[in-house]
């Protein structure tokens, strides 16, 4: 008997986008490249780097092979004439409505016509936080006094007093409240009390071009499969976040931070891979569809499972 060809043993390399360093999605490089090492899979990440701004235009350029969508940026990137699809998890979103601790704001409502920072209205997380917003009655283009800019930018004005509250992400969020200042609200929150949707409210998660993900299905099913694992390990062990502090932008030193991100963070990273996840990512495109927020939709769900 002949020997099977060495070709079908090699490994497979996969483009994907790295996370920005001090994001909560940097933790998987680290998880991802051990688990990847410790299974018997043929898939390799390669991680590449870059403007976080322009991720999304490598990977329609064929630059990378996948990297990171929300499900109202993806169906944006669709309705622009460029067939995307979100394959793998991600992350629950961990948007948070922050104000000083001292402040007299105890509800969004309390904030009208008040300066909020958040972050570029081309991110999901501000997609995301003007839904969940519109389902309880407030309107954040018409309501509030908005400051986009990237989070780093907003917290600085927050901490100077420059406006009145901050809609963050973490590990922004967590740090601020160690600081004293506290936490109002929870977009994901805000979704369930508007949906009655008890599961989740899904950020975003791993997606690439519709034709690469056809041809390849199952290599995003393997690479799925290492996302899983990732953040199944740190549900299973929030003590990784510790571990791993340096990568969300955190010093040593910054104990309290460190240890509320370990309390506070594990929950948003989504250890679930199955049609619920992904009919959650569809709904939010539906609602932001009736919302208004979206124009349409494609003709396929945005969101599928390999």
């Amino acid at each position: 008997m002949s020997a099977l060809p060495a070709s079908l043993f090699a490994e497979e390399v996969v483009k994907v986008e790295q996370p920005n360093a001090g994001s909560a999605g940097a933790v998987w490089k680290p998880l991802i490249e051990k688990a990847a090492a410790q299974t018997k899979g043929i898939v390799r990440p390669q991680w590449i780097g870059g403007d976080p701004g322009l991720s999304q235009v490598q990977l329609l350029a064929g630059a990378i092979d996948v990297g990171f969508f929300g499900p109202i940026g993806a169906v944006e990137t669709d309705l622009r004439g460029n067939d995307v699809v979100i394959f793998a998890p991600g992350l629950i979103n961990h948007g948070s409505w922050i104000v000083k601790g001292d402040s007299s704001f105890r509800t969004p409502e309390d904030l009208k016509n008040k300066r909020i920072a958040t972050q570029p209205e081309t991110s999901e997380t501000y997609r995301q936080a003007r839904l969940a917003a519109s389902l309880n009655g407030l309107d954040l283009r018409r309501d509030f006094q908005v400051i986009f800019g990237p989070p780093t930018a907003n917290l600085a004005l927050f901490e100077r007093g420059d406006v009145d509250a901050v809609i963050t992400i973490e590990p922004i969020s967590s740090r601020l409240i160690a600081k004293g200042a506290r936490e109002i609200a929870r977009v994901r929150d805000q979704w369930k009390k508007g949906t009655g949707d008890d599961r989740p409210l899904f950020l975003g998660g791993q997606g690439g071009r519709r034709e690469w993900f056809d041809q390849n299905r199952s290599t995003a099913r393997e690479l799925a499969g290492l996302y899983i694992e990732a953040n199944k390990q740190i549900k299973a062990n929030p003590k990784l976040i510790a571990d791993l502090h340096q990568v969300l932008g955190l010093r040593d030193d910054d104990r309290a931070t460190i240890d509320l991100l370990v309390k506070r963070l594990p929950e948003i990273y989504s250890g679930e891979w199955s049609p619920a996840v992904a009919n959650v990512a569809n709904k939010v495109v539906d609602v932001a569809v009736t919302s208004g927020i979206l124009k349409g939709k494609p003709a396929r769900p945005i969101c599928e499972i390999a």
